[in-house]
């Protein structure tokens, strides 16, 4: 037992005990996800997923957090611990967020869905709305759920190209001894070069339409599925997100580097608008100008954006393939 003086108590709330004998049970926890889903999930996959008790999930948020911070579920299951986060800021106005990692099948089909809908309205019944969320309600809930889907092993190893002469086959093919440690040594690194799981730099022309072939589910089956660059290059240098948009053409990015640099980056279709026209739009923006003053500039394809940087200017610029290429596989010093 936490030792705690009754004035204490006042101010902070309840004193969190070793034993809790007064929480819903894992019964309690499947009659929620009928209630939300209704007909549409069945109890084999409910036993399968083992969900516990939202309510159980809430106490122990409330203990760890103060109306704020980031609460990370690294199992996710059936989104239990998204919906507890999603019920204490309905409750209380708090503004906690959650990251949930998942990569069960149920993902699409239980845990996205049960967010979505508890998002929409707190109870339910059948699958069906029991009554309308209210205005307090809806204002504190989730105005953004985000999905990302990273890129799996099973995905890379369908995105590799393999480039080998008719002569290099017959050597490995007479040869078996050397077979291993030409796959290790050669193969991943010398024939499969420009796969696009591997960075395909050539793709960087257009960079809105990038493909991997992505698992459909059905073995052995796949299907082109565009990957957002732009999204995880922002990952990959690490900044803090300030603006995103749209102007004539250039996707910018604006934000902060973790060295507390100020970035800005541009996407361009390099076919669409070269280098000439990416230098017009560039002095129309008044980037280099004092009032938008950057550290960092990256960019997709060669450009002459040095070129019109003034004296007393002392931004660079940085090649966006070269950039994304070192941050993907210079893992030397990780």
């Amino acid at each position: 037992m936490y030792k705690r003086f009754l004035s204490e108590a006042k101010e902070k709330g309840r004193t969190p005990t070793t034993l809790w004998d007064d929480v819903k049970t894992t019964t309690d926890a499947t009659r929620l996800l009928l209630d939300v889903f209704g007909g549409a999930i069945s109890r084999e996959l409910i036993n399968t997923l083992k969900p516990k008790p939202s309510e159980l999930v809430e106490r122990c948020v409330v203990l760890l957090t103060d109306g704020v911070g980031t609460v990370l579920d690294f199992f996710a299951g059936s989104g239990t611990t998204g919906h507890a986060v999603i019920n204490l800021n309905r409750q209380d106005g708090g503004h906690r967020k959650f990251i949930l990692v998942e990569m069960g099948d149920y993902f699409d089909t239980v845990l996205v869905p049960r967010l979505k809908k508890v998002i929409f309205t707190p109870e339910w019944k059948d699958g069906k709305p029991k009554r309308m969320a209210t205005k307090e309600e809806v204002e504190r809930s989730p105005r953004i759920l985000k999905i990302l889907r990273l890129e799996s092993y099973e995905d890379t190893l369908n995105n590799l190209e393999l480039r080998r002469t008719d002569a290099q086959q017959k050597l490995l093919e007479e040869h078996p001894e050397f077979r291993e440690d030409y796959m290790l040594r050669y193969m991943l690194d010398v024939e499969s070069r420009g796969s696009a799981s591997l960075l395909n730099i050539d793709r960087f022309e257009d960079p809105f339409n990038y493909k991997l072939n992505i698992a459909t589910g059905t073995a052995g089956e796949t299907k082109p599925t565009v990957v957002d660059l732009v999204e995880t290059f922002n990952y990959l240098l690490g900044i803090r997100v300030k603006t995103i948009n749209d102007v004539c053409g250039v996707h910018v990015v604006t934000g902060l580097n973790p060295q507390g640099e100020r970035v800005l980056i541009l996407w361009r279709k390099t076919k669409e608008l070269d280098n000439d026209a990416l230098d017009a739009w560039f002095e129309t923006q008044g980037y280099n100008t004092k009032d938008q003053d950057y550290d960092v500039i990256y960019v997709n394809g060669d450009n002459n954006l040095e070129n019109l940087r003034k004296a007393d200017q002392t931004w660079n610029v940085r090649l966006i393939e070269e950039e994304f290429k070192r941050l993907m596989f210079d893992v030397q010093d990780v």
